[in-house]
């Protein structure tokens, strides 16, 4: 399990010093030391409080915990269907939500609507959706209202919830994402933070 965490860890780190490098934060000589730094102080994961009730029944209710496992350079190759992402409002960058991942680039989507044509997601989009089938498609504030979601918007996949302190547990994403995970949720999970977090 440690071995699995350390090549994710590395793997970690060297995203999140390419994303810091690209973005001109950090020169060439300090990527390496930016590298050493994430592998051995930095975290893969962070906590968001759920708000809003577009994930039940995934999430109970609003102001659930969520460990999110960070996710520096998303892509297909590390997000999948099935996913809970958190991720940039496309129309308020400022403010974070959490969906389900539907579709991804690609994919062709085709409306209940007749109206409208089939088409394919391009290439860095993907497509998310609310759990709760109980609100309309404008409640559920979702890409049915805000379209195809640039996935460089995600920034984390929730990878364990906590509803109460007796009940706490992994959050269902793709079989992929829940293999990777394992090993950051062995080693990162910390239940007591997380009920402090609530």
């Amino acid at each position: 399990m440690w071995i699995r965490y350390f090549v994710v860890k590395l793997t970690h780190s060297i995203a999140t010093a390419a994303k810091s490098y690209d973005k001109g934060q950090i020169n060439e000589k300090q990527l390496g030391d930016r590298i050493w730094k994430n592998l051995f102080q930095g975290r893969l994961t962070f906590f968001h409080h759920v708000k809003g009730e577009q994930m039940a029944p995934t999430f109970k209710s609003q102001g659930e915990t969520l460990l999110v496992r960070s996710v520096p350079l998303p892509s297909s190759r590390c997000i999948f269907i099935g996913d809970v992402v958190v991720f940039k409002d496309p129309q308020d960058t400022a403010q974070a939500l959490v969906r389900r991942v539907a579709a991804l680039e690609g994919d062709e989507l085709v409306s209940t609507d007749e109206k409208d044509e089939p088409f394919t997601l391009e290439e860095g989009q993907c497509w998310v959706v609310s759990d709760n089938e109980a609100l309309s498609s404008k409640e559920a504030y979702d890409s049915r209202t805000f379209g195809p979601l640039p996935m460089k918007n995600i920034f984390g996949r929730a990878i364990y919830c906590s509803h109460s302190a007796v009940d706490h547990g992994h959050v269902l994403n793709s079989s992929e994402a829940m293999h990777k995970d394992t090993p950051v949720v062995a080693v990162e999970l910390d239940l007591e933070e997380l009920r402090k977090q609530a």
